[in-house]
This record gives C-alpha cells, sequence and structure tokens, in this order.
C-alpha cells in the first residue's frame, strides 16, 4: 500500500518536473495569495493585541470633556492632543473617593526631539502595568527625584544614544525640531526603563514639578520637590478601583462632575471601539486577498486546462500501459493538490522568515510585537487553498478522464 502510494506521488511529482517553468510560476502565484492573507490576519490580531497590551488593570481614564477614543489615544497611545486640562482640585476630589484604591496623574504638551514628554508622579512607576499586569522595571538606573531629572523609555535610549547622566534639553510641541526650547532648564536621565513593546519606549518621564518649572517664569523661580508636589492643572489621570463593581458607578459620577466637565472611560470598552471605526478597512483587506486567492486558483485552473491537449499524447501512453480512466483522472487531482499545497505552504514559510526580518523594525517604529509562528489560522487558509484547489481541478480531471485511448493516439493533420 505505502509502496502504492510511493510510486503515485513519484508520478506525479516527475510530470510537474517536465512542466517545471508552469508549475514554478502556479506554485509561486499561490505562494503569494497564501502569504498576503496570512499577513493581513496576522497584523490584525498583533496590533490588536499590542493596543491591547499597552495598559492593564487601570479600570478608568479620566480627563477632561471629550471623545472616548481622543482621550483614550492621547493618554495611553500619545497620539493626538487633549482638548484642555483639569484642575488638580478637581482630580484630588475623585482620587479620595472611597472606591478608588490609587491614581496616575500626568501632563502632556512637550517632547523631546519628537519624543513625547510625559509629566507624572512617582505611582507612575508603582502602578502603572501593560501586558498582563506587568510592571515597569528598570534597565538602567531609577526614577526621578528631583524637578531636574527624567527617565526615558527604552527606544528613547537606544535610538538617541542616551544613557544614565546624560543632559537632555525639553522643547515646547511635538515636532523633532522646535523654535521654543527650554534650554535653561536641563534635564539630568537618571533612569532608563526595560523594553515593554508601548509607547512607554517612546516617552520621556519627567515630574509634574519639573513640568510646571520648565513652564514658569520670573526671577522667584524655585523647583518644587518630587513627592507631594500640586499643579494648578494636569492633562488627565489613570485610576485603580479596589472592586470592579464600582467601575459605572464612578464613570457616571465623573461624567456628571458639576465642578467641571470631565469624561471618564474604560481602556477595554473604547479599544472595542476604535476596533469597530476599522472594522470596515479589515474586511477590505480580507476581501482583497481573498480575490488574489480566487485569482491565483483560477490560474491554476487555467493551466491544467491549457495543458490538457499538449499531454493527450501523455495519458493515452498512460492508458496503453495500464492505467485506467480513473488513475487519470486521480493523477490531475493530485498534480492540482501538490501544487497547491506546495504554494500555500512555501507562502506561509516565506511570511514568517518575513517576520523574523521586520519584527523588530515593527516594535521600534509601530509600537506592534510581531509573533513567529504559525497560528490556526494558517492552517485553515492552508487547508482551504488545498480544498478549493482540487474542487476546481475537478473539471480538467473529467475532461482527462473521457478522452479516450484512440482520440489521444491519433495524429491531427
Amino acid at each position: 500500500m505505502l509502496h502504492n502510494i510511493g510510486n503515485a506521488i513519484s508520478l506525479v511529482f516527475k510530470s510537474l518536473m517536465n512542466r517545471r517553468a508552469t508549475a514554478i510560476l502556479t506554485v509561486a502565484s499561490i505562494a503569494v495569495s497564501a502569504g498576503l492573507l496570512s499577513v493581513v490576519e496576522r497584523v490584525r490580531t498583533d496590533t490588536q493585541a499590542s493596543f491591547a497590551n499597552t495598559i492593564s488593570g487601570t479600570d478608568l481614564i479620566i480627563g477632561a470633556r471629550s471623545g472616548d477614543l481622543n482621550l483614550l489615544l492621547y493618554s495611553v497611545f500619545r497620539i493626538g492632543n487633549p482638548t484642555n486640562n483639569i484642575t488638580w482640585e478637581s482630580y484630588e476630589t475623585i482620587g479620595s473617593r472611597p472606591e478608588v484604591d490609587w491614581t496616575i496623574p500626568f501632563s502632556l504638551g512637550d517632547a523631546h526631539r519628537g519624543y513625547r514628554v510625559l509629566a507624572t508622579d512617582l505611582d507612575y512607576f508603582d502602578h502603572y502595568r501593560y501586558a498582563d499586569r506587568r510592571k515597569l522595571a528598570f534597565w538602567k538606573g531609577g526614577p526621578f527625584a528631583t524637578a531636574s531629572e527624567a527617565v526615558i523609555g527604552a527606544e528613547v535610549a537606544e535610538r538617541l544614544g542616551y544613557d544614565v547622566g546624560r543632559e537632555i534639553i525639553v522643547s515646547h510641541g511635538l515636532t523633532e525640531t522646535s523654535f521654543l526650547t527650554h534650554d535653561e532648564d536641563p534635564f539630568t536621565i537618571t533612569g532608563i526603563l526595560e523594553r515593554t513593546g508601548t509607547p512607554v519606549d517612546r516617552t520621556v518621564h519627567i515630574s509634574l514639578s519639573g513640568m510646571d518649572l520648565i513652564h514658569s517664569s520670573g526671577a522667584g523661580r524655585v523647583p518644587a520637590p518630587v513627592e507631594g508636589y500640586e499643579p494648578e492643572a494636569i492633562t488627565a489621570f489613570l485610576v485603580g478601583l479596589k472592586s470592579k463593581i464600582s467601575i459605572f458607578a464612578l464613570q457616571r459620577y465623573v461624567n456628571e462632575f458639576e465642578a467641571e466637565p470631565m469624561t471618564a472611560v474604560i481602556p477595554g470598552v473604547a479599544l472595542q471601539q476604535l476596533w469597530g471605526l476599522i472594522r470596515v478597512a479589515e474586511y477590505a483587506l480580507f476581501g482583497v486577498s481573498a480575490m488574489v486567492v480566487l485569482a491565483s486558483v483560477l490560474g491554476l485552473l487555467a493551466t491544467l486546462l491549457v495543458s490538457l491537449n499538449e499531454r493527450r499524447r501523455e495519458m493515452s501512453v498512460l492508458r496503453s500501459v495500464g492505467a485506467r480512466p480513473g488513475h487519470i483522472f486521480a493523477l490531475l487531482l493530485s498534480e492540482a493538490a501538490m501544487l497547491a499545497f506546495l504554494g500555500a505552504l512555501s507562502g506561509l514559510l516565506l511570511i514568517q522568515l518575513g517576520i523574523v526580518a521586520i519584527r523588530q523594525f515593527a516594535l521600534t517604529e509601530f509600537g506592534i510585537q510581531m509573533s513567529v509562528g504559525l497560528r490556526a489560522f494558517d492552517f485553515h487558509v492552508l487547508a482551504g487553498i488545498l480544498g478549493i484547489a482540487v474542487l476546481v481541478s475537478v473539471i480538467p480531471a473529467w475532461r482527462a478522464y473521457r478522452n479516450s485511448l484512440a482520440d489521444g493516439l491519433t495524429v491531427r493533420l
């Protein structure tokens, strides 16, 4: 039995090798389509996972009145700008409620060579979590202790070549070049955070007192202490609750806050809104990828149909040495299956090599952690392309089945 199967595979392989140029082009076409379908799904899922891993363990994000997505994007992903600030009194009022376990205040607005500057307090390093509730850790040094010290993310250190002890200048605005720099108040780097694969890697962290220092003026400017400093206003703050049960009650309280208009969003809910907005684009990409797969399979069908006339004598010779019509039928199905399998498998494996090559770039430039390894979806792609290829190859296989021995051996003038 195994010997017969081995002979059949060998026959199929030799048959394809006789038309190696056509076979290679067909395999390449199917490889491209399978790889495209796989990479679209992988980018989608890895992007969602990377965004979801950016913040963990935070129950609410509270900021000035704005849209939920806008608040999520500028507070967590450092994308966009806040609509307004909120007062420190409002922050303390909400932070002192009995259901609140911890809060992390922060202010945005400045940058260093294109990297966002985030002003916060030491609770940031104690309570901020990412991925599966992983705590921020220092690769070198430690947190800031004075208003003139800073902590930088791993990407900032790597791309700019910074180390602990280096002095940096913060600029107003978010562009890499700025006409308004705070040259009179340099910051000394005291710590470099370990890589997280989140926007934390692309952030320069200073204290709230440091942020106020660089924006203050007058002869009496004195750096305030980091601990216990109370600025007049902040951009937003993160909230961790003692019990998840109180999330919606506190959210309603904040959204109806009378002292000033504020918005409280649940990170997970806001992320789902974001995915809902881009779902149309995801479907469009999947549709294009599916059309490419269909085109490659139809190309396989056209190749088999065109080659039938050229192979009529080959089929007749096989019939003359004992092959039955069913064998001819199975031969063409097997050729189509082998081409589809080799093409799809090649495409999926090449995608893995491509991910290995670009994963560091994707992490550094876009904060997307690309995973390596075949997934269940990849095997579904492989099985789907194989099934469709076998299905459409029934047409040329049936035509070959019906060709008679005499028709194949007849010399046509």
